[in-house]
């Protein structure tokens, strides 16, 4: 074979994601916690001996981009050189290439004829690490109490458990059987990669492997530039906003950003971005740098080019040291997982005028995330349990938000009520889409979710993360601002108690936690709508008949349930006269049109 075949590097690019796509179901089969078998909390990839990507699984974007940076700092603390057959590395710092405690990066050692050819590594969130709060708190203040942090070390030494090390976990968390289980089957993964990387070597040899990586790595280069070459010079910016940081519940945080493109060039500037905040959203420079690739990835055409650390190599960030974008030690960051969603929006917000046709209306912030832990007298065990709303995805050039969805870089699945259930005393007493929630559009931004929690048995903590409750998802040319979320607590007694997107409580018997999440915005001209698709979606209970009228300019006769063309058009027309011309780009809702 010719050295860099096309077909065989073709070949070999779609066995390596295979791979890697097994590698991810295996885990999630394998796992025991709930976020991670039901909600798919979990990513994996294979990297080259260099600690350089070269294939990732159809899993979450946002942690795909964090092992980039969590391999490369392992491998500094276990060079190559010193690797044995067997061994397994572990580390969740998220000062030293992690993303937050939870996270957990697991890396192993792919040999071939006695040399290190590749690395199998996988990221999982664990369901609890020993934090002041089950799960992940939003009060936290500090790094220190926000569970156990792991520097690099090794897990398995030559295939034999380090009995030591896995003590020490066991002993710090709520939960150590599902905490261990999900370890080893992150263990169990990289297994599944390293038979499946060998039997590749097999086929075609370790030469031609070695030599494809590295062409692989170029063509993926060299395609990313090509598409950046198409966009026009310029310097993009955007702002960003996230409510509250979790305990300062009065301070705005700001996401400022320029993009400049100069040819294939690219530089993200963060700089003017908040500082580090007090409360534990905050990101380390891993975190930013994910999303910012995650937004590079969907503007040069997603899955047209191999995703693998050649798409990144134009790539620079500016990321002012002890920002919220580049926090540093020991700032609390349990909650980043908000924050990466909110920049992922503001990198594609800055994108929005340079690739129109590739990038969406904002979506639905960041739904909420709850952690609810405690003993549960039924069981007679502790348990910790997570539900995760979801958003409405951002209008799209072309088509409606979707309803309902895990949107940009996060990419996880809802959890299934059964299995919520299932996990504690709890129970869903009501689960839908949030009606109206969608901003209003030519193309509708997609519905947030819906949903009433109630505690049936003992006193539990609970945790309430979400965004998006005072900042509205932005609508993109002409399009309308979504509806923001809302969350509360309803005592047994009666008593509400408004949740602010964020904070930690205690639950008792009886007592029911409620809310909606935001919509996505709105994309397009709304009184450009088809009256025949807005008809649709009030029979839908997806828009109100108020909002088709005040919004849409539609006339609906209540009792027919039929469209008045005539009144539409008489109020279609007035509508634009009074409104002008569109010469905005974004509809910000409460913070006006830009």
């Amino acid at each position: 074979m010719k050295k860099k075949d096309p077909i065989i590097m073709e070949v070999i690019n779609n066995r390596l994601q295979s791979i890697a796509n097994e590698m991810e179901d295996s885990l999630l089969k394998m796992a025991f916690s709930v976020i991670v078998k039901e909600m798919k909390d979990a990513s994996t990839a294979i990297f080259d001996a260099k600690g350089r990507t070269i294939a990732q699984s159809d899993a979450m974007p946002c942690q795909l981009g964090f092992l980039s940076s969590s391999v490369p700092a392992i491998l500094k603390v276990f060079p190559v050189s010193e690797a044995k057959e067997g061994d397994v590395y572990l580390q969740n710092d998220p000062f030293n290439g992690g993303s937050h405690i939870p996270d957990v990066t697991v890396l192993m050692p792919i040999f071939y004829e006695g040399e290190v050819i590749a690395f199998a590594a996988s990221m999982v969130h664990l369901a609890d690490t020993g934090g002041i709060t089950p799960g992940v708190s939003t009060a936290a203040t500090s790094m220190f109490q926000e569970g156990l942090c792991l520097p690099p070390l090794k897990f398995y030494d030559g295939g034999v458990p380090v009995r030591d090390i896995h003590e020490i976990i066991k002993q710090n968390v709520r939960i150590p059987d599902e905490v261990m289980g999900d370890l080893h089957a992150q263990v169990a993964c990289g297994k599944v990669g390293i038979e499946r990387i060998t039997a590749l070597c097999d086929e075609y040899g370790k030469e031609v492997f070695l030599d494809t990586i590295e062409g692989l790595l170029d063509h993926a280069e060299a395609l990313t530039r090509k598409a950046l070459e198409e966009i026009p010079d310029g310097v993009y910016t955007f702002t960003g906003y996230i409510d509250n940081d979790g305990v300062e519940f009065d301070k705005q945080i700001t996401l400022q950003l320029a993009v400049t493109l100069k040819g294939s060039d690219i530089l993200f500037d963060f700089t003017g971005s908040s500082p580090q905040t007090k409360g534990p959203i905050n990101c380390v420079r891993a975190c930013t740098l994910s999303t910012v690739e995650y937004a590079v990835k969907v503007i040069t055409g997603g899955e047209a080019i191999p995703t693998n650390d050649g798409c990144f190599r134009m790539i620079r960030c500016i990321m002012p040291e002890g920002s919220i974008v580049n926090a540093v030690k020991p700032a609390p960051t349990g909650a980043r997982g908000l924050t990466v969603q909110l920049l992922s929006s503001t990198c594609l917000g800055a994108l929005a005028k340079a690739k129109p046709e590739m990038v969406n209306a904002c979506s639905g912030a960041y739904a909420p995330l709850l952690y609810i832990g405690g003993y549960d007298p039924g069981s007679k065990k502790s348990f910790v349990s997570n539900d995760n709303g979801m958003c409405g995805l951002g209008a799209r050039p072309g088509k409606d938000g979707i309803d309902a969805i895990s949107s940009d870089s996060q990419n996880v699945l809802a959890i299934p009520v059964e299995a919520f259930e299932m996990s504690g005393p709890l129970r869903v007493m009501h689960y839908g889409l949030a009606n109206n929630s969608g901003g209003a559009g030519k193309y509708r931004g997609g519905l947030g979710s819906s949903k009433v929690i109630k505690l049936l048995d003992g006193e539990v903590s609970f945790t309430f993360r979400g965004d998006g409750f005072f900042v509205p998802p932005w609508g993109l040319f002409g399009g309308h601002a979504a509806k923001v979320g809302t969350g509360y607590i309803k005592r047994k007694n009666g008593e509400i108690i408004s949740i602010p997107s964020k904070g930690d409580y205690v639950l008792y018997a009886g007592d029911e936690i409620g809310y909606e999440s935001a919509g996505g915005g709105g994309y397009g001209d709304p009184l450009e709508r088809s009256p025949e698709l807005v008809l649709r979606d009030v029979l839908d209970e997806r828009v109100t008949y108020e909002s088709a009228e005040q919004e849409y300019g539609v006339s609906i006769d209540r009792k027919t349930n039929l469209v008045d063309e005539a009144v539409t058009i008489v109020t279609r027309d007035e509508m634009r006269i009074k409104r002008g011309a569109i010469t905005w780009t974004y509809d910000r809702g409460v913070l006006g049109k830009e």
